[in-house]
């Protein structure tokens, strides 16, 4: 199978830096050959602030991700997050003045071109443009318009856009790696979206949050479209700070004592029982109660549950989501976090781990790989389309622009 082929996923997160190799077949569908990763450094809150030290750690999970799946990676689809990413959601109006009053593709052209002419500040830049539906002469949720009789189109899009020059320092710290280059760039949310959610549901309604170390990404569908996304600054990294500071001893032995005895469900079994720091530099006492420690994790997830709950409020689609919630990342492996996302949230809650992509072993079926697997999947989704708009004689090329965005306009 030619170099074409062959998707490569690459996130530059807080905890790691993941490279993931996928296989398009001829029908369509991705199966997951080859996985690389490495710690990361240079990375704060999911973006670059030591662009050498990072670039050491790309070339580190690009080398391995070699290694694994035996191909030799020249280009990347990059992961995107960060507290700069946010979204918003615009409408566009082309009348139809074509023989017979017909939508034509060009009349989707215009409309999605209209819908994407919107007001973001002067250093963001868009990364997606997705099209939500279309509505012609009032009838709503008309997926495909081209062939109708009607005299006015309406697209509604919905609009990821970051800051232009933090999104450059990602796609600069992968370019200055030879000889890796950057296809497009991906917000994580919405790559986590695509390998946990199928688009049945899409369509009951679904949120994903992709809890990570340094951000919370969230996704937001409702009858089968991204209906709001964006970040929430706060993550894993918080979690081992605030137990750190709460019990006065090293970050080190706060992340262990999270991983290793952490938990956000309080229980009354839990006050007599002590963890010893087994000789760890401690201001304090050697020895704690596990109750304080769970309570100073519990605190800090239920605030950033709160946070996720006032952006689903805020994206009007709480009474619209009929297939949960799903949590992803590495901080999904928190315990008891299922049950206290279901409470304070008020949805059922899963821990979502990729479910379109094929090839998985029991090691990347975990819910830290979603946004990598997930940035597989964007990259085939953009290739399958592109190919068919190929055979097609390029008449989609407008309507792909809509579905994937605009960044390649300031990538290149």
């Amino acid at each position: 199978m030619s170099r074409s082929h062959y998707i490569v996923g690459l996130e530059i997160g807080t905890s790691k830096i993941c490279t993931v190799v996928g296989e398009l077949r001829d029908d369509g569908a991705v199966a997951i050959i080859g996985v690389g990763e490495c710690p990361s450094r240079g990375v704060r809150k999911a973006e670059i602030v030591d662009l050498d030290t990072a670039e050491q750690c790309v070339l580190q999970s690009a080398h391995a991700a070699e290694d694994s799946s035996g191909v030799d990676i020249r280009s990347v689809y990059a992961g995107i997050s960060g507290a700069h990413v946010g979204s918003l959601n615009n409408r566009g109006v082309q009348p139809i003045l074509g023989e017979h009053s017909e939508v034509a593709e060009s009349d989707v052209e215009a409309v999605l071109r209209h819908a994407r002419t919107i007001n973001i500040p002067n250093q963001d830049v868009i990364l997606h443009s997705l099209c939500l539906h279309y509505d012609v002469d009032g009838q709503d949720g008309v997926v495909n318009p081209v062939g109708m009789s009607g005299s006015r189109l309406q697209a509604e899009v919905h609009v990821i856009h970051g800051v232009r020059s933090r999104t450059e320092n990602v796609i600069k710290c992968i370019r200055e790696v030879p000889p890796l280059d950057v296809n497009e760039v991906v917000f994580n949310g919405y790559a986590a979206s695509l390998a946990v959610l199928t688009e049945e549901q899409k369509q009951l309604g679904a949120l994903v949050v992709d809890m990570g170390g340094g951000t919370t990404d969230f996704a937001v569908y409702a009858r089968g479209a991204l209906r709001h996304s964006g970040v929430v600054a706060v993550g894993g990294d918080h979690i081992a700070n605030d137990i750190s500071l709460g019990l006065k001893i090293p970050l080190s032995a706060a992340e262990r004592l999270k991983v290793e005895y952490g938990s956000v469900l309080i229980e009354d079994t839990l006050k007599s029982q002590t963890i010893s720091l087994n000789g760890e530099i401690s201001i304090g006492a050697t020895v704690i109660f596990k109750d304080h420690l769970c309570q100073l994790m519990r605190l800090r997830v239920e605030e950033t549950l709160q946070l996720i709950k006032r952006e689903l409020d805020k994206s009007g689609c709480a009474q619209l989501i009929g297939a949960g919630v799903f949590l992803t990342g590495g901080c999904a492996h928190v315990r008891g976090i299922k049950e206290l996302a279901g409470d304070v949230i008020g949805l059922p809650v899963q821990i979502g781990t990729a479910k379109t992509v094929m090839g998985l072993t029991a090691a990347l079926d975990r819910p830290e790989y979603a946004a990598p697997i997930g940035i597989v999947r964007f990259g085939a989704m953009r290739e399958e389309m592109v190919r068919k708009n190929a055979k097609r004689g390029g008449r989609l090329k407008g309507i792909i622009g809509g579905i994937f965005g605009s960044m390649r306009n300031w990538m290149f």
